[in-house]
């Protein structure tokens, strides 16, 4: 027998599902304009900043929903959340004229307050806390 583990979407999850939603919001936001107004000056950074909108919808949405196959999408949107961040982010300060503007990543999502760099880890930290527990309960006494 294993313990239930808590939901990701409830308790701080609530909280971490609210997060990523107005990132998610605020990154389709700027991806669309971007893209519909811009996408010629600056095709890799608006294309990143496209990216990184999908990438909060999808780890809003697993992250919410929380069954055991929304947990992987979860994980890997995350993970991946994580990767982006710290490789845009280190990129954008070693060479800033790769991208030719600002993404949500850029310069560790400084111009987000830094929410998008400390946010995966918040997220990979609730999703280890909520994992189901797979160890079996000891057998009690009179089973013996």
């Amino acid at each position: 027998m294993s313990r239930t583990a808590p939901r990701t979407g409830s308790g701080f999850g609530r909280l971490l599902v609210t997060v990523y939603g107005i990132l998610a919001f605020a990154a389709i936001g700027r991806s669309s304009y971007e893209l519909a107004t811009k996408f010629s000056e600056a095709p890799v950074a608006y294309s990143l900043s496209t990216l990184s909108a999908v990438v909060y919808v999808v780890a809003t949405v697993a992250l919410a929903k929380g069954g055991p196959r929304w947990r992987v999408v979860a994980w890997v949107t995350v993970a991946f959340e994580a990767v982006g961040v710290l490789a845009v982010g280190t990129a954008s300060v070693v060479s800033p004229e790769v991208f030719g503007e600002t993404t949500v990543w850029s310069g560790f999502g400084q111009g987000y307050g830094y929410v998008p760099l400390v946010l995966p880890f918040v997220g990979l930290w609730w999703l280890w806390h909520t994992r189901p527990d797979t160890t079996p309960l000891a057998a009690p006494e009179a089973a013996r």
